[in-house]
C-alpha cells in the first residue's frame, strides 16, 4: 500500500533547503505522482526541491474545484498499488486554508495512509510570532468585501475577542491590504492588540505586534501586494 503524503510548498520566494526540513525533501525523492492545484507552479517547486530528478519521471495531475469525487477516486488508486502519491498545496500546506480535505478524506475512506509532512504554514508562523493567545484561536479565512459588511464583522471579531480571549487569524487578497488595515484602524479600539506578519519566511519578511493606538502613525506601504495574515487579540 502507498502513501498519500501531506507535502507543504514555499510561502515566499526562498530557497527550499531554507524552509523544507530533510525528511520531506526525502520524500519528494521518493515520489513521482503528484495532485496539485496549478501543475505548472508545482514542477516549479519540484524543480527547486529536488533539481536532480528528472522532471519527465514525475506525473503531476492538475486538480481543482471542478474536478469530481470519482475522479480523486481514480488518482488515489493508484496507492493500492503500491504507489506512493503527493499531495501539494499551491503555498503553504495542503488542506488548511487551502483545497485538497476532499482527496484528504477518500484516501481515509479507501484505507490509505495518511502521511501530513513537516513545512511551513503562514498561519501558524504568525500566530508563534504574535505574542497572542495561542491556546485559543480562530481562523477565519477572508473577511467581507463589502466596506460595510467588513467593518461589521471586525467589531463582531473584536467582541468575541474581548470575551472569550480568542486570537482571530484572517487573510486579504494582497492588494486590498491597506484598505483592510484603514479599516481596521478606523474600527477597533485603541487597546485591541493588532498582529500584522507580512512575506513570512522570506527577504522581506515583516512581523509585528502593537496596540491599535500604536499602529496609527505607521506607514504601511511595505505590506501593499504582499501576502499578509493579520491576527487581532487582547493582552
Amino acid at each position: 500500500m502507498g502513501n498519500l503524503y501531506l507535502i507543504p510548498t514555499l510561502i515566499s520566494d526562498v530557497n527550499p533547503l531554507e524552509v523544507i526540513p530533510l525528511g520531506t525533501k526525502k520524500v519528494l525523492e521518493e515520489t513521482r505522482i503528484y495532485l496539485a492545484e496549478n501543475a505548472k507552479s508545482a514542477r516549479a517547486f519540484l524543480k527547486k526541491a529536488i533539481p536532480y530528478v528528472q522532471q519527465s519521471s514525475l506525473e503531476v495531475i492538475q486538480i481543482d474545484k471542478h474536478s469530481s469525487e470519482s475522479e480523486y477516486y481514480k488518482y488515489l488508486h493508484q496507492c493500492k498499488s503500491g504507489k506512493h502519491i503527493g499531495l501539494m498545496s499551491e503555498s503553504g500546506c495542503p488542506a488548511v486554508a487551502d483545497p485538497g480535505s476532499q482527496i484528504v478524506l477518500e484516501a481515509h475512506r479507501q484505507g490509505i495512509p495518511v502521511i501530513p509532512l513537516v513545512g511551513p504554514s503562514s498561519i501558524l508562523l504568525s500566530l508563534m510570532a504574535s505574542g497572542l493567545n495561542g491556546q485559543n484561536y480562530s481562523f477565519i479565512g477572508y473577511l467581507p468585501i463589502d466596506k460595510h459588511d467588513r467593518r461589521r464583522k471586525l467589531k463582531e471579531l473584536e467582541a468575541k475577542s474581548l470575551k472569550d480571549k480568542t486570537t482571530f487569524i484572517f487573510i486579504e487578497t494582497p492588494y486590498r491590504n491597506l484598505q483592510l488595515v484603514e479599516d481596521i484602524k478606523l474600527t477597533l479600539r485603541p487597546d485591541t492588540l493588532l498582529c500584522i506578519a507580512s512575506d513570512i519566511t522570506g527577504i522581506n519578511q515583516f512581523i509585528k505586534t502593537k496596540k491599535l493606538s500604536e499602529w496609527k502613525t505607521e506607514d504601511f506601504q511595505h505590506i501593499d501586494k504582499q501576502p499578509t495574515i493579520f491576527l487581532i487579540g487582547i493582552s
